[in-house]
Parts: structure tokens; C-alpha cells; sequence
């Protein structure tokens, strides 16, 4: 079984800069391996595990993006897939995915299951990883809990709901967008650590992908970001006495009717 992973390196949220294109500056920005793209990882590790295989992983980004890569390796995956080239700045979901998938069909064109993170927190699209399984053509399913069964070339996941779950069956090859679960991801060891050193990471570029510069980067991206800014929160609060005249309870209810939660 050969396993793409697909993580993302995203910028730590209490350092967060912008470009003068409103997008995430990422060069010299402090970054973090995007949380649910952890759980995505772990997920194929124990697929590995149980049926063996091969996992790759491959991250879009600037060359600082290896040393996530080689903590990923030492974790337990056998190849890392740096995806970098200046052009590729800016890019909007369509377009990375685009880029992403290309690379998929470059370097592993035989695999049977792409692994993703559900969201990446500095975007919080989920727009991503349905676009490479729309640009691969294969069957996607989003929301995943947990990958229960494989069984040759059919995969029972369970499928987590607002109300609930839903257990489906999928045919491979196949993608996977993976949620947070209650599982403690594994930590690499020093021998881990130690043969990730050892591993050479592949890079691609524009020109190994056969894309043009068109297609990828800003000019390639469908959607821009027409303006960026900080939220700003304001804490409202009022103080009342009402442990002497019992009127704890009428003050709550008035206020929860002005707001319209309750007639």
C-alpha cells in the first residue's frame, strides 16, 4: 500500500505577517506543522503499521519547509516531497492544489490513498484537499474520524456528522481528509531522529511539474484576498449585586432577552 501524505507548515498565529498582496508572508515567519495535518500523520503511521506499505509526504512551501519534513521522517515515513519554487507564492486553494497534485503524479503516480488534514488554520478553507481529489479524479471523503478497515482495494471510515456518524466504503485509490481525534500522536525517537537526518528529500519545481507559471502562484489562483486585518475584541461586562436582594436570576433573563435567545 503507498500512502501520500499531505501536510502544510502554516505560520505560529501570535506571528503573523502580511504581504502587500494580503497573503501569509511565510519566509523568515516562525511556523508550526498545521495541528490537524498531526492527526493526518498519525493516522498513516497506523495504516503502515497494520498493513505495511510506504508512506511519502509532501509539503508546498519555501525551503524552510524541510526541517518540518525531516521531523515528519523521524516519526516513522519513508520519503519527504519539499514542493518549492517562487512562483508558487501567493497561491489560493485551486492553485495549490493544482501544484499538489501534480507533484502526486510526478512522484508517486501509483498510490492508493492520500492522506490530509481536514483544515490548515491559517486558512481554515477545507477547500484544499477536495480539489486534489477532484484534479486526480478519484473519490474523496472529508470529516473523517477514523480509517476502520481495509479489506484489498475497499476502506470502511467512519465519518463524523453534527448528529452523528456515517460509515462508508470507499474503492482506492481514494483521499482522506482527516479530523482531530482523541488518540496522542506518536513522538519520534532518537533513532528516528537520527535516520531522518540520513533521508534526502526530494524537491520539485515548476519546471518538474510541466505547469506553467500561469496556472500556479497568484496568476494562477481564481481567488485573492481582498483585504486582511485583526480582529478586534471587546470584552463587555456588567457588575451586579445580587447576593442581598435575590435578583440574580430576573437580571440574567432580561439580558438573554435582549439579545433575542429567549421571548
Amino acid at each position: 500500500m503507498k500512502i501520500a501524505l499531505c501536510v502544510k507548515q502554516v505560520p505560529d498565529t501570535s506571528d503573523i505577517k502580511w504581504t502587500e498582496n494580503n497573503t501569509l508572508q511565510r519566509e523568515g515567519v516562525e511556523s508550526i506543522l498545521n495541528p490537524y495535518d498531526v492527526y493526518a500523520a498519525e493516522t498513516a503511521l497506523r495504516l503502515k503499521k497494520t498493513y505495511g506499505g510506504e508512506i511519502t509526504v509532501f509539503t508546498m512551501g519555501p525551503s524552510q519547509a524541510s526541517n518540518m519534513l525531516r521531523d515528519i521522517l523521524a516519526l516513522g515515513v519513508d520519503n519527504g516531497v519539499l514542493i518549492t519554487d517562487k512562483k508558487f507564492a501567493g497561491a489560493d486553494t485551486y492553485a495549490t492544489g493544482k501544484t499538489i497534485s501534480a507533484a502526486i503524479k510526478k512522484v508517486m503516480p501509483d498510490f492508493d490513498i492520500i492522506l490530509c488534514g481536514q483544515f490548515a488554520i491559517d486558512g481554515d478553507t477545507a477547500q484544499t484537499g477536495p480539489c486534489i481529489a477532484s484534479l486526480l479524479n478519484i473519490p474523496q471523503v472529508t470529516y473523517v474520524k477514523t480509517i476502520d478497515e481495509i479489506k484489498g482495494n475497499i476502506i470502511n471510515v467512519t465519518k463524523q456528522l453534527d448528529d452523528g456518524v456515517e460509515i462508508i466504503k470507499v474503492h482506492t485509490p481514494a483521499l482522506f481528509c482527516i479530523l482531530k481525534s482523541e488518540f496522542e500522536p506518536s513522538r519520534a525517537l532518537i533513532n528516528g531522529i537520527i535516520k531522518a537526518q540520513n533521508i534526502q528529500i526530494k524537491t520539485v519545481t515548476l519546471e518538474d511539474l510541466g505547469l506553467s507559471t500561469d496556472e500556479v502562484g497568484i496568476k494562477g489562483s481564481p481567488t485573492y484576498v481582498s483585504k486582511a486585518f485583526r480582529p478586534e475584541f471587546k470584552h463587555l461586562k456588567e457588575k451586579h449585586n445580587c447576593v442581598e436582594t435575590g435578583t440574580g436570576a430576573e437580571i440574567i433573563l432580561n439580558k438573554i432577552k435582549e439579545i433575542g435567545v429567549y421571548k
